[in-house]
């Protein structure tokens, strides 16, 4: 009885402590340098024992949110408002990314000459997004199994999807059998993935402390301004945009919500990874905020590999930066191939952290050169750890918003 109110009191200052952490790698990373890489492996050990747990959570996860909402009417409604609201608030990112990106031009005034050692052609040929209908088959597991060994999120979302559909339409007692199986192994991988949680500080210590050694601040001068203008870009979508669509979409508080988001938030940046903060997220969806199960279950999982509206606007963003840096103008069809090419990107977009080739993709599209891609590979830790908090914050967004077509019936 007695360790309950020692795990409530440690995960409400969950935040507390990784901020502490974050802080701390921070400056052992400055003082550190690129030695600092000998802490990694503790970073690297902490985000490999959330991937252990997250895949199986994902499949049930979905499974039980996709039978239990098979019950009724709105489950359609929940779908196709989910499908929706990913697909529209993807492209007002990649709108509002080439907008900052044409209004305040962060790649003007750059010296190729300064970046001429960091040019290559390494990138040339990767980072293709497939036509519609390689993509749409890339999707559909051949060996269901195979998806769940190798891990292939989307993969495993549609056959999980699927599958709970199917089941939804059994006879009650067969149902609520697997529903209730599905339920209690997902609250068994959570209960795991919490105690993972007690190693998150070290985690975030080594994480921290790595990015800030390796990278330095040499190299982040070049990109200051694009940074700048990113984190800027970023406060705008995540507090302005999702806030008036909760505003005008559901009854719920917008500040109240935010408030609340903060521990999922500080594990998103700290992490830089959607599906590594998913637990904590739905945790707070669900108890906190008050969204369903059935809906948390649902949304979540599906918004951690889908919905990646901070990515979105880096594509932007980055192909407007190397457009200015070597001095070619963007047109109204340049425009137009990267809202679609970084829309779809950031769709299939997994939820891990690292660099993406997708904005590779989305160079091509627009015929920029993707020869100076490393400046921004090198510190893309720094990117991809703010654009993960804006992903996880629309999650939980897109959440609160179809959570209102639950009761339908």
């Amino acid at each position: 009885m007695s360790e309950a109110p020692v795990k409530k009191s440690f995960f409400s200052n969950l935040g507390l402590w990784i901020t502490i952490a974050m802080f701390l790698g921070i400056i052992t990373g400055i003082l550190m340098g690129p030695s600092a890489k000998m802490l990694a492996p503790l970073g690297e050990i902490f985000m490999q024992l959330i991937k252990m747990t997250v895949i199986p959570l994902v499949f049930f996860s979905i499974m039980s949110g996709a039978i239990s909402l098979g019950e009724t009417k709105a489950a359609g409604k929940i779908g196709a408002a989910t499908f929706a609201y990913i697909i529209i608030t993807s492209m007002i990112a990649v709108a509002l990314g080439i907008a900052v990106g044409e209004i305040f031009k962060p790649g003007l005034g750059i010296s190729k000459e300064s970046l001429q050692s960091m040019f290559s052609n390494q990138y040339a040929g990767k980072g293709q997004i497939g036509g519609f209908w390689d993509t749409i088959k890339a999707i559909i597991p051949a060996n269901p199994f195979k998806a769940l060994i190798d891990g292939d999120i989307l993969q495993i979302i549609f056959f999980s999807l699927f599958v709970g559909i199917a089941i939804s339409t059994l006879e009650k007692e067969k149902k609520d059998f697997i529903l209730t199986a599905c339920n209690n192994i997902s609250d068994g991988l959570i209960v795991a993935i919490m105690a993972i949680m007690y190693t998150a500080p070290i985690g975030v210590f080594a994480l921290m402390a790595d990015a800030t050694g390796t990278f330095g601040y040499e190299i982040l001068e070049k990109v200051l301004y694009l940074f700048i203008l990113y984190v800027g870009a970023l406060i705008i979508y995540t507090y302005g945009f999702y806030g008036l669509t909760i505003k005008l979409f559901s009854k719920y508080p917008v500040i109240d919500f935010f408030k609340k988001m903060q521990k999922p938030q500080l594990v998103a940046l700290s992490t830089a990874s959607s599906m590594a903060t998913l637990p904590v997220n739905m945790e707070t969806c669900e108890e906190e905020i008050g969204v369903s199960k059935e809906t948390t279950s649902f949304v979540l999982p599906l918004g951690a590999t889908v919905n990646m509206s901070g990515n979105a606007i880096y594509y932007a963003m980055a192909t407007c930066f190397f457009a200015q840096l070597f001095g070619i103008s963007l047109g109204m069809k340049e425009y137009m191939a990267i809202i679609f090419t970084a829309t779809v990107g950031s769709i299939g977009q997994a939820g891990v952290p690292g660099p993406t080739l997708l904005v590779v993709a989305v160079l091509s599209a627009a015929n920029v050169p993707l020869t100076g891609l490393p400046i921004l590979f090198g510190v893309d830790r720094f990117f991809d750890m703010l654009r993960t908090v804006t992903n996880i914050t629309g999650d939980t967004a897109c959440a609160v918003i179809v959570d209102q077509f639950k009761d339908e019936k």
